[in-house]
């Protein structure tokens, strides 16, 4: 499917799956325009209210930027002011006449965002940080373990954003004993929420054990375990419930012969957006919280219900 995975072998035959997806939201075209421009299918989940104006690249046989089309407000209808934008009206301008464009642009062809990734602060914003923020944290941890007890298997996985499908494969692939998933989740601490428990999480307030999605609850004595080792530890950490949204932790879970799970998260603001926003010392804590839980797995610790 194109999972890579990358390896650490322990001293005993208990393997861990680490995962973090590597695909991104982007859509797929469907049709070029008698116009030249082209329609698309989205790939994950978009909300309408961003897409107007982004610019983007078409993959095709060489990268073409465009952009998404949008009436000026100067000429819209009082109907289409009170129309809610839907992605299915998306519309992709290349700057091309129809001819170059049907040369260029072939159905199938895949579309990105197109955003760079800056800091802000002791932040970071951009596209995607969801979820490659966590395969750096994921990357980091691996530099930093040595001579484990127990078999690592750190994955980047596909199509997590179109239903889990890379750690559903996965899992049977390696059928590992332990499957923990990194992730980004939800932060709402900003001004539009009105209640702190709708937050979800909270920027800058350390990594997030997840307890649950609308996919997965998490083996409870796995996230205990997180728990206990970022108490001892000393990292800043928070508790996740997340009412809405689905991980690879739930891939492996529905695959892998109902094994335990667990989840680290990194709180982001603004998700499925391009200017997705997390803070550094959530991602460090994550790192931290990563590297300490799998040095101190030697298999025997007891996850049954």
């Amino acid at each position: 499917m194109g999972n890579v995975v990358g390896t650490i072998e322990g001293d005993a035959d208990y393997s861990v799956a680490v995962a973090a997806h590597m695909d991104e939201i982007g859509f797929m075209v469907r049709h070029v325009t008698d116009d030249g421009f082209v329609q698309v299918d989205p790939l994950g989940g978009f909300d309408a209210r961003v897409l107007r104006a982004q610019r983007v690249t078409v993959h095709g046989d060489e990268d073409l930027t465009g952009v998404i089309g949008s009436v000026p407000p100067h000429t819209l209808t009082k109907e289409q002011q009170e129309k809610d934008d839907e992605v299915k009206d998306v519309f992709i301008d290349l700057g091309r006449d129809a001819e170059a464009v049907e040369e260029l642009v072939s159905v199938g062809d895949l579309v990105t965002l197109d955003q760079t990734t800056t800091r802000m602060g002791d932040r970071v914003t951009g596209k995607a940080l969801d979820d490659r923020i966590c395969l750096f944290a994921a990357i980091e941890a691996a530099r930093r373990i040595e001579d484990p007890d127990v078999t690592i298997h750190f994955a980047a996985t596909v199509q997590e954003e179109v239903g889990l499908r890379g750690a559903k494969a996965l899992g049977v692939d390696i059928d590992p004993d332990l499957a923990i998933a990194l992730d980004v989740t939800v932060a709402n601490d900003v001004p539009q929420i009105g209640e702190p428990a709708d937050a979800v999480t909270e920027l800058g307030a350390g990594t997030a054990v997840k307890l649950k999605d609308s996919s997965v609850i998490t083996s409870p004595k796995v996230h205990g375990r997180l728990t206990d080792v970022a108490e001892g530890e000393g990292i800043d950490h928070q508790h996740e419930v997340l009412p809405a949204g689905g991980t690879d932790t739930a891939g492996f879970q529905h695959t892998a012969g109902a094994k335990p799970v667990g989840a680290i998260s990194i709180p982001t603001r603004y998700l499925h957006t391009v200017t997705e926003t997390a803070d550094g010392g959530d991602v460090e804590a994550t790192i931290d919280l990563l590297t300490a839980f799998l040095e101190s797995e030697t298999g025997e610790h007891d996850y049954t219900l």
